[in-house]
């Protein structure tokens, strides 16, 4: 958890490794749209800090229990996130693609589903709390 901008290539970095054939960096960037709303100027994240890592411990946990992982970053802003800035990033590395890319893709689904993360989209006029985990 961290309430400053999320740098993607310094996240990207944690994951390299000479064994690994395929690193996969998932980004989850704040849109200025969501269903039947438009101009969404920003969001703003609020979280358990030690709850949420807990749940990404348990998730990481499962992923390498499932597929063949070398190394895994999760990182999830909290605060105020500008449309197009970055509010996740899940990056994966292994020997093989098909492991990073459907280890990469549990983490955020499960991390979606289960950490206790709530979000609240502003535009002009009004703001709302989106429902999560």
């Amino acid at each position: 958890m961290s309430s400053e901008p999320l740098d993607v290539a310094d996240l990207a970095a944690t994951i390299g490794d000479v064994g690994s054939g395929a690193s996969v960096v998932f980004t989850g960037t704040a849109r200025d749209h969501s269903p039947g709303k438009t101009g969404v100027t920003h969001l703003d994240y609020e979280a358990y800090p030690e709850q949420v890592e807990g749940k990404i411990g348990e998730v990481v946990v499962e992923a390498r229990e499932r597929w063949s992982i070398l190394h895994v970053t999760v990182a999830h802003r909290t605060g105020r996130v500008a449309v197009g800035e970055p509010s996740v990033v899940v990056a994966v590395s292994s020997a093989h693609r098909g492991d990073a890319f459907d280890a990469a893709r549990y983490i955020i689904d499960e991390l979606k589903e289960r950490a206790p993360i709530w979000k609240k989209e502003h535009w002009p006029g009004g703001a709302e709390w989106v429902e999560g985990a």
